[in-house]
């Protein structure tokens, strides 16, 4: 021990000394990434230097521009990278006609000293690149895929700007008439946004036709307002999805799944009927899963929706009416705004309750105190346009709360709950294009979270469905209501509830 300490003084000079020494081996990286360079510009043109990029000199990107359909502006190299936390960020270099000697997927290393960053139009431009200063180091790379909506694009333009992103189930409003083409500005929404889609009168892509729901891939330009755009770059950034409208006749719009004191009979869901319904005449069925550990028969749903027992409960839709824009109520006997010392809203368009406390659903489901979860596994809700529903029936909307459970497998052979074409799911993955028709397959993920239990809150999922489009021009989100025992219906029928278009 009296070794140790008399060595440790020595020991500890010697690490501090050669601590104190730059690390032989540290050295900067030759390359910028593309958002710093980005954030080297601050309202005035830069001219690039070894010393303000901090001694990188050049940047090694990805082209994305492609100048064989004649859609973009002339001269512009577009390239991007995400060197720096993950963060795809694009630039575009004018390069006059050497710029169309590039293809989407080339990967280059370009020399920076001495270019200047510098707006232009609107865009950030790198200008005074030398063209001796461009090595194209490879080709035909493949290029991830940047799904993004016109949402994200709209709030953060720069961002985006000189990047490839993707528009995923895209549409116009109002709707291409026979003969349509793309030729144009276009107004493109996704259920989130409307953003602007550019077509040159001249491109080889002006005259494809207007498709009703397509993929749309294209650059983002931004002008000198700072409004962004979206410009295609030859036919193949248009995949087409679907030339027929499909309308939801009845839409989900919100429930009360844990009304403030017992659930029992107080549990309802809101929904709107998107085109004038006698009941009588055209029947339909509303169907709430339960998947909680405790409910029966355990494992992956082989009937679906039908499944049954303490699984799945059934409401069959088959007598009064609701009118075009209306909302409508299914649930128990209660009819209470906020459990049993509420509102009564009895007066509500009420198409079909029952005490379900004591009584089974109608064809599957066993009586329940509660028909929603509030914490845990997974619950959704359904609608389907018949009072039949079996493993195969395909519902025309659907809506879950949470994720976890035996929901959907594979198998063979495959089991689970079917989804409908929504603003929130495909039955068809949009990108990929492979069929995923359940719930947790594929793309077919998203689920609202749980609210704190027992707080009487109303899950309105205040968006804007558009009946001639067939689709959300404004997607659905889960706005969470806060009810008292004296809320009255106008609060969750009035700001911030569904509206039809």
């Amino acid at each position: 021990m009296k070794k140790f300490l008399v060595y440790l003084p020595l020991i500890l000079l010697v690490w501090g000394c050669q601590k104190s020494e730059t690390y032989p081996g540290g050295r900067i990286s030759p390359y910028i990434s593309i958002y710093d360079l980005r954030n080297l510009y601050k309202s005035k043109p830069v001219t690039l230097s070894e010393d303000n990029m901090l001694g990188s000199t050049s940047i090694a990107a990805m082209v994305v521009s492609d100048h064989r359909g004649g859609n973009l502006p002339a001269g512009l190299l577009i390239v991007q990278d995400a060197r720096r936390l993950a963060k795809l960020r694009g630039i575009a270099i004018p390069l006059g006609d050497v710029a169309n000697n590039y293809l989407p997927g080339d990967s280059v290393i370009i020399d920076v000293q001495g270019a200047v960053l510098e707006k232009v139009g609107g865009m950030l431009e790198l200008t005074g690149v030398s063209l001796t200063g461009i090595r194209k180091v490879s080709s035909g790379n493949a290029i991830p895929v940047n799904r993004v909506t016109t949402a994200a694009i709209l709030a953060n333009p720069g961002d985006y700007e000189s990047t490839l992103a993707v528009v995923v189930k895209g549409g116009f409003d109002p709707l291409p008439a026979k003969g349509d083409v793309l030729a144009g500005d276009k107004v493109l929404n996704d259920g989130f946004g409307n953003l602007h889609l550019r077509t040159e009168d001249t491109s080889a892509i002006a005259q494809i036709g207007a498709p009703v729901s397509a993929n749309f891939y294209g650059l983002v330009f931004v002008d000198k307002d700072n409004a962004p755009m979206l410009r295609m770059r030859t036919g193949a950034d248009v995949t087409v999805l679907s030339s027929e409208i499909s309308i939801a006749p009845v839409i989900i719009t919100g429930f009360m799944s844990d009304a403030s004191g017992g659930d029992g009979n107080y549990e309802y869901v809101q929904l709107m009927a998107t085109r004038d319904i006698d009941f009588a005449a055209t029947p339909f069925s509303v169907v709430i899963t339960n998947n909680a550990n405790a409910s029966t028969p355990t494992g992956y749903p082989a009937k679906g929706w039908a499944t049954g027992d303490k699984r799945s409960y059934k409401f069959n839709l088959y007598a009064g009416t609701a009118a075009k824009g209306s909302f409508f109520y299914v649930g128990g006997i209660g009819k209470k705004i906020n459990g049993s010392k509420s509102t009564d809203i009895s007066s509500s368009n009420w198409v079909r309750t029952f005490d379900y406390t004591t009584t089974g659903g109608d064809g599957f489901g066993t009586a329940t105190s509660g028909l929603m979860a509030n914490s845990g596994n997974a619950f959704g809700m359904a609608v389907f346009q018949d009072t039949v529903v079996t493993a195969d029936t395909k519902p025309v909307d659907v809506i879950w709360v949470s994720t976890g459970g035996s929901l959907y497998t594979a198998g063979p052979p495959a089991k689970g709950y079917r989804i409908a074409n929504t603003d929130f799911y495909d039955i068809i993955n949009p990108i990929t294009l492979e069929e995923q028709p359940y719930y947790r397959q594929g793309s077919n993920t998203l689920a609202l979270s749980y609210n704190t239990a027992d707080l009487g809150i109303f899950n309105m999922l205040g968006g804007v469905y558009n009946a001639a489009l067939g689709k959300w021009v404004q997607a659905r989100a889960q706005n969470n209501k806060q009810l008292t025992t004296t809320s009255a219906i106008t609060d969750i029928e009035g700001q911030g509830a569904t509206t039809l278009k």
